[in-house]
């Protein structure tokens, strides 16, 4: 009985090896005939041939260690064992047909055109991970030296009342300001109940918002300039009225446009067979309810409307996480400025009324620290604080900016950097321009007067004088776009316009304005002293 059964192995072991030899054997065939390497040979070697004699090596080495009959009847039993093993001998046997034929000095290198990683055509299809890392090391690196460079020139800059002291009290009236500003919100409330109730008139309505928005905006404006108070509290209140009379503005426009649909809903259905549009996402008849108005007060969002997308849950731990780098970003931010802008300005001149060289040199001095308190300025208001506070009021939209960094016009830009400002000049400015019949070009140059018009608002009302210098930044803004859209329509693909961007926001244009009115706010001290 034992003398039958070892001839039975024997056959199915000498099956089992020709179909494995067979299977190997076929798919190594199919390997080398996929690589390019073997079909661009020219029949300078047998891919079938390679593949059994890498068979026999294997085998060879089986046969050397010594396998009895008894080995081969476990592995006849472990079916599972058996696949893994002819699965790991074809792997095996593919890397030593790679090496023995796949790589041999006959076989083509140089097979496609292929383009340099740094070539006009392929850069931006290339990561740049690498030159990122080396950019950070070299920042660094230049950086830690300027400070301690910086320190030893100047010494520590920072006082102790730096983040607080006892002159803040007279700030008193700013503060009780900031907090009177909520009495518009209301004002506004009582007037959009009254119109849904028909107790006034629609004229009446508007009459009443208009009111509203400018006392909202000319208050905080006389408080200030009324106070001596600091230039980073005014621009604080400034910026805090700014923000609620754009809030204000937009929820009388929505209001008044979901009246309308409201009551041209029926009127249109009848006359022309048609509905209002599902897409605007709105109850009709409008509703007008207080926590709404509120919640979109204190929401990261300069348009208003009835309900927003809303996340599930407040994550705890993450907002502790973004509030430390909040405060460690403002803290190098305060530090560069205190550190590094104020001696260069100070040791600096009127730009416009000293040695051109002088200032030239003064405004590539301050560009450097300028970049950098730009972008932290950025990365704490647009990324961490707008973040934080969407987080704790589970607000969903959280695009509050978009790549700027790769626009490459300056049009772009404008689109993209400020996500809230720009969806609130769409809704609210630019589009109803068009709706009364004003060209795009005028109607994208009324935005940008207004947005000029703000921007100086909140620099030029707690300097407490009016050289109009952000005004003029603003509006030179519009020949820039233009510029910048020529260029980008004659040299398609181009980072021309990017190059522009850079260089007019963070080496010529916010450092001469630093400049600017740090001298004449200098020069307005000296005249009433």
């Amino acid at each position: 009985m034992a003398n039958s059964d070892e001839p039975e192995s024997a056959e199915t072991t000498a099956t089992a090896t020709v179909t494995t030899a067979q299977t190997d054997s076929d798919l190594k065939h199919s390997s080398l005939r996929r690589r390019p390497s073997a079909t661009s040979s020219g029949g300078l070697f047998d891919a079938e041939s390679a593949a059994q004699e890498a068979i026999r090596d294997s085998g060879s080495d089986d046969s050397l260690n010594g396998k009895n009959s008894d080995e081969v009847k476990d592995r006849k039993t472990d079916h599972a064992g058996i696949g893994n093993d002819i699965q790991n001998d074809v792997i095996d046997r593919e890397k030593v047909a790679d090496y023995k034929f796949t790589y041999r000095p006959s076989v083509p290198a140089h097979r496609r055109i292929k383009e340099s990683p740094l070539s006009s055509g392929n850069i931006f299809r290339q990561s740049h991970a690498g030159l990122f890392n080396l950019c950070i090391v070299v920042l660094v690196a230049v950086n830690s030296r300027l400070i301690i460079e910086n320190l030893m020139k100047y010494g520590w800059l920072i006082k102790s009342g730096f983040w607080f002291s006892s002159k803040s009290f007279r700030d008193w009236p700013l503060f009780m300001c900031c907090l009177s500003l909520a009495i518009f919100p209301l004002a506004a409330f009582v007037v959009e109940k009254l119109a849904q109730k028909k107790s006034i008139s629609e004229p009446v309505v508007v009459l009443l918002h208009v009111v509203i928005t400018t006392v909202a905006i000319i208050y905080p404006v006389l408080v200030i300039l009324w106070c001596d108070s600091a230039f980073l509290s005014g621009a604080t209140l400034m910026l805090l009225t700014c923000i609620v009379w754009l809030k204000l503005v937009s929820y009388a426009h929505t209001t008044y446009d979901m009246r309308a649909l409201t009551v041209s809903k029926e009127k249109v259905a009848k006359v022309v067979g048609e509905t209002v549009p599902n897409t605007l996402n709105m109850e009709y008849p409008h509703n007008v309810s207080f926590k709404s108005l509120t919640y979109f007060m204190v929401a990261p969002t300069l348009c208003y409307q009835p309900s927003y997308p809303r996340t599930p849950s407040i994550r705890k731990g993450w907002v502790f996480r973004q509030l430390l780098k909040l405060i460690i970003f403002t803290g190098v931010m305060g530090f560069i400025i205190e550190q590094y802008m104020n001696p260069i300005v100070q040791n600096s001149q009127h730009p416009l009324k000293g040695n051109l060289l002088y200032a030239i040199e003064r405004v590539l001095k301050l560009s450097v620290p300028n970049v950098y308190v730009w972008l932290c300025m950025f990365y704490c208001f647009f990324h961490l604080w707008l973040n934080i506070l969407a987080e704790l009021v589970r607000f969903g939209d959280r695009e509050f900016y978009k790549d700027w960094w790769n626009a490459q016009t300056v049009e772009e830009y404008w689109r993209m950097w400020n996500m809230p400002v720009h969806k609130w000049m769409v809704r609210h400015v630019y589009f109803p321009c068009i709706r009364f019949g004003i060209p795009k070009g005028a109607s994208a140059l009324i935005a940008f007067l207004v947005s000029a018009v703000f921007h100086e608002l909140c620099i030029a009302v707690p300097c407490r004088m009016f050289k109009m210098w952000a005004f003029i930044g603003i509006m030179f803004q519009v020949p820039l776009v233009l510029i910048t859209n020529y260029l980008q329509n004659k040299y398609r693909n181009s980072m021309v316009g990017n190059m522009i961007f850079w260089f007019i926001f963070c080496i010529l244009g916010q450092p001469m304005c630093v400049l600017l009115y740090y001298h004449d706010l200098m020069n307005r001290k000296g005249e009433i002293d």
